[in-house]
């Protein structure tokens, strides 16, 4: 088991790797791009991407405090679900109005993938290859799709 400050260095190393690791990657339209910290451009609205202990997931995450102005942003991304699918090749989950780990109220489109374990660096492989062609995948979409979302600022 590991103290809180080793567990929250070996996360920050994977992420730092993994960030080495896709950084020469440029975004679909051709800038660099933290994709660590992906800026989606509008407030409420992240890429996030988790490796856990039992799983690593990424995840299109709605998290206004509006739960109505949530539902509004989900179903546009509905209205994208074929569009979406198609950059990411496979479909994913949707879940309107879940709670994230802090009892918040958020919607999530998101793909997981388990067994693998960021403590285990023998595992870090397997959750770059699960991550990095989604991240990227999701930047292509974002790319051609950020206009449909413009009303909803």
């Amino acid at each position: 088991m590991y103290s809180k400050d080793e567990a929250s260095q070996i996360k920050q190393a994977f992420w730092t790797a993994f960030g080495q690791y896709i950084s020469p990657q440029l975004s679909a339209e051709g800038l660099k791009v933290n994709w660590v910290n992906y800026k989606t451009g509008i407030k409420h609205l992240y890429f996030r991407m988790q490796a856990e202990k039992r799983n690593a997931s990424i995840s299109i995450e709605i998290a206004h405090p509006d739960t109505g102005i949530q539902e509004l942003f989900f179903e546009q991304f509905l209205e994208l679900k074929n569009v979406l699918h198609g950059y990411l090749d496979e479909e994913w989950e949707w879940h309107l109005h879940t709670t994230d780990e802090y009892g918040k109220t958020i919607s999530r489109i998101y793909k997981e993938t388990s067994p693998v374990n960021v403590f285990n660096k023998a595992d870090w492989p397997e959750i770059i290859s699960f991550l990095k062609p989604r991240i990227i995948a999701l930047d292509e979409f974002w790319s051609d799709a950020r206009y449909s979302f413009d009303a909803l600022k």
